[in-house]
């Protein structure tokens, strides 16, 4: 790592996620950096970026939301643990939490305001809040120092196609000055030049300007608390924009990505930083960085330590795939180093835009599929098709090659295949070598039937049970263990409900813990309270059913050993 100019504060930081969805690197500070940022108005981001570090080559993991979310909360590869496929309740290897957990072993208060979505059930260990209302400011200590994690809805894909008075309404923060003009929209060339993809354009860019809007208020209640110089604030997106050939696509407008880090006092300002990152090195970088050790089963890098020091070389390549886009099966895979991307299909008899149901009531989808059956009804007539180019034709044609290959730096938006050109066979060879070798050191079960793979998971369709925790009385208070490897324990004062709401359509797909109106604590150490106090116990795993509550009442036991505890069932 490269050495710190002056000695640097050890105070481990506060930590501010904001994210958002959907989003290129489309924003001011990276212009002449990602094509067509110039178009972006995003004056709190670009500042954010002036006053910290700003990374030009980050790449998610995989080119849709939850696969990508996946790898950034457990710092591993959607393809290793099994979290690969647009959706699926996975079971990833015991070994692997989600990251908030470490933070709260650490003494950290934990919010979630308020999306999930990591391909698993998350379990109310994992934050202290996930709610819409959850927020730094509702710690019940101003000294405790907190990760707040802020998932911001504003960009995402279905927002761009909403009809114009609700459209209005989302962008209602936009002035007519910052609005983007349709005519000056930077289209790149694998998109039809027509009136629909001009507005997809000016609105998504809108929406970034929306959400700039909502980044600049969450700053600015760092200042009001005065908590700025103290917080480590991290933007980042989860992926490309919802068009053809971006989200969902393991191309360069699928997966690069915008991500900013501003930490005072440790992070000089305007600081470029141009090595190759996976957005999924963000979970180990935070962990570092707080001065927490790192397991050693996540596969991503620290980029920089607890002196803010970079590592000036983290990743000589970036990996990511496409798998299962809802009811579309597929599987590529792709590596990136810092001038070629490599994709290899292992179904190039598909379409890289198969049909989707959601998908194809996509504007942008619509436009593509009738241009598509136009120049049909050309070729009926007798007549060249002349209403797409032959770059925008791959993107709606039935197959694609085996194999692509791309100078992304001479050619950032993709447009020449060069696995066919003797001039490149090197960079070929290296970069199939290179992914042929991450397959094999971290497995891939996406090369697994995924029926073979719930199976295993769920036999006949059941979850397998998290066992009960142990609950035993020591000189220090109730301490609590679970037999079943990789769980997590959790404990509340807060009595069971009898008015507890359903689970709703999204929080089941998204994975939201229970709202249960209970407040789980993450046990770290033994438990005290006050006698005749009653504690409820209980165990989750990740992809398995959680345990059965265990119940007991402090200065019940009458000896260490003897807790007196009951186990008693529950549906939450």
């Amino acid at each position: 790592m490269a050495q710190a100019d002056k000695e640097l504060p050890l105070k481990p930081p506060n930590i501010v996620w904001i994210s958002t969805h959907d989003i290129n690197p489309d924003l001011g500070c990276y212009k002449d950096i990602w094509p067509g940022a110039e178009y972006a108005v995003t004056p709190n981001l670009d500042r954010l970026a002036a006053e910290g570090a700003r990374y030009n080559n980050a790449f998610a993991s995989a080119p849709v939301c939850a696969p990508a979310r996946s790898a950034i909360m457990t710092g591993c590869f959607p393809t290793s643990i099994g979290t690969m496929h647009m959706r699926s309740k996975a079971v990833p290897p015991p070994e692997v939490r989600l990251l908030p957990e470490y933070f709260r072993e650490a003494g950290y208060y934990c919010t979630n305001n308020a999306f999930t979505d990591f391909q698993v059930a998350t379990p109310p260990t994992t934050f202290d809040d996930c709610s819409s209302t959850a927020h730094w400011r509702n710690r019940p200590d101003p000294e405790t120092p907190f990760f707040a994690a802020f998932h911001g809805m504003a960009t995402h894909e279905s927002r761009i196609y909403y009809a114009d008075e609700a459209f209005a309404e989302t962008t209602r923060n936009v002035p007519p000055e910052a609005r983007h003009d349709p005519a000056k929209a930077p289209l790149p060339p694998y998109h039809p030049d027509t009136p629909v993809f001009r507005r997809a354009w000016a609105r998504y860019s809108d929406l970034i300007t929306e959400m700039d809007h909502w980044v600049g208020g969450l700053l600015a209640q760092l200042e009001e608390d005065g908590l700025a110089e103290s917080t480590m604030v991290v933007f980042w997106s989860d992926h490309g924009p919802g068009m053809p050939r971006a989200k969902r696509w393991p191309n360069e407008a699928g997966l690069r990505e915008p991500l900013i880090v501003r930490w005072p006092g440790a992070i000089r300002p305007g600081t470029v930083r141009t090595e190759l990152v996976h957005t999924m090195d963000l979970a180990p970088t935070m962990l570092a960085a707080s001065g927490l050790p790192v397991p050693a089963h996540m596969h991503g890098t620290a980029l920089f330590d607890r002196h803010g020091r970079f590592d000036d070389g983290p990743n000589q390549f970036a990996y990511a795939g496409r798998d299962r886009m809802d009811e579309a099966e597929d599987m590529s895979r792709t590596v990136r180093d810092v001038r070629y991307r490599y994709i290899r299909h292992y179904h190039p008899d598909r379409s890289g835009m198969e049909h989707l149901q959601y998908a194809d009531g996509l504007a942008t989808w619509a436009e593509f599929r009738a241009l598509a059956s136009r120049e049909a009804g050309q070729l009926g007539r007798g007549l060249k098709p002349d209403l797409l180019t032959d770059l925008q034709r791959s993107v709606v044609a039935a197959g694609r090659p085996a194999e692509e290959l791309y100078d992304v730096i001479a050619d950032p938006y993709e447009t020449v295949n060069l696995a066919d050109n003797p001039d490149h066979a090197a960079a070929l060879q290296r970069l199939r070598l290179a992914l042929a070798d991450w397959q094999e050191r971290y497995g891939d079960l996406g090369l697994l039937p995924e029926s073979e793979l719930i199976e295993q998971w769920r036999p006949e369709g059941k979850l397998r049970p998290t066992e009960a925790p142990d609950v035993s009385l020591t000189a220090e208070g109730f301490a609590a263990r679970s037999s079943t490897a990789g769980a997590s324990i959790g404990w509340t004062f807060d009595p069971p409900g009898t008015d507890v709401p359903p689970t709703g359509p999204l929080d089941e797909v998204i994975g939201a813990p229970p709202k249960d109106g209970r407040r789980w604590n993450l046990y770290t150490a033994a438990i005290q309270a006050e006698e005749g106090t009653p504690v409820w116990v209980r165990a989750w795993r990740l992809g398995f059913e959680p345990s059965p509550e265990v119940s007991t009442t402090f200065g019940r036991a009458t000896a260490p050993g003897a807790a007196g505890a009951t186990s008693t069932a529950s549906a939450n």
